[in-house]
């Protein structure tokens, strides 16, 4: 019974991980970033150089740190970051 809950468990995790990477499928950083983080700091003070850092395909581990700082929703995150990309 314990194998089969945990395994129940990890399926759960692991589906909820790929519906999370399907949100943000479509969400690519564009532009000039450096310009983008700047406007995000003055914005969002509690934002720091280290939670703005992006490397180049690596959009889900920016979307998390900037989740975690600002303590909102993944999707509120990408709305932030899509105004200002504009």
């Amino acid at each position: 019974m314990t194998y089969f809950v945990s395994k129940l468990f990890e399926s759960l995790r692991i589906k909820n991980m790929e519906q999370t990477r399907d949100k943000i499928g479509s969400f690519k950083v564009v532009g000039n970033w450096d310009e983008q983080s700047k406007k995000l700091k003055e914005e969002f003070s509690e934002l720091t150089d280290a939670d703005l850092t992006f490397e180049n395909g690596k959009e889900f581990e920016l979307l998390t740190r900037i989740e975690v700082r600002l303590n909102k929703k993944r999707d509120a995150v990408i709305k932030i970051l899509k105004k200002g990309q504009t």
